[in-house]
């Protein structure tokens, strides 16, 4: 299966000893990109702030591989426009659940801390 008929992406992060750990996530295709959320101070946004080296591979919600890994540049995006896209092409991809998700993030204070991912395969 390639990605861009998956519902899941198996994102890995590299830990500074270049341990992998790998997180099953919701994905949106936009402009030849992909783009993920995450809470702001999750371990992988963490971790990309040190490399943006990544692997990426079509899964399972449970993060059961569906296909191959490809290596790929993950970084976080800084710029306001690019994170509104991103957002809508998540909006667009996932619907009344990302919309869900929106509303819970909102009224727990959560919704701004998000941080967006903008993954580029190699």
């Amino acid at each position: 299966m390639d990605l861009d008929r998956a519902r899941y992406l198996s994102l890995a992060t590299f830990r500074r000893n270049g341990a992998e750990v790998a997180t099953p996530v919701w994905f949106a295709p936009l402009g030849g990109k992909y783009y993920v959320f995450s809470a702001g101070e999750a371990g992988k946004v963490k971790r990309l702030r040190n490399s943006s080296k990544a692997r990426v591979a079509p899964c399972d919600v449970r993060g059961k591989l569906l296909g191959t890994w490809s290596d790929a540049k993950a970084t976080i995006v800084a710029d306001e426009a690019e994170k509104q896209a991103a957002h809508a092409a998540l909006v667009k991809q996932y619907g009344w659940q990302m919309r869900l998700l929106d509303c819970g993030a909102k009224l727990g204070g959560r919704y701004h801390k998000r941080a967006f991912i903008r993954i580029e395969p190699a």
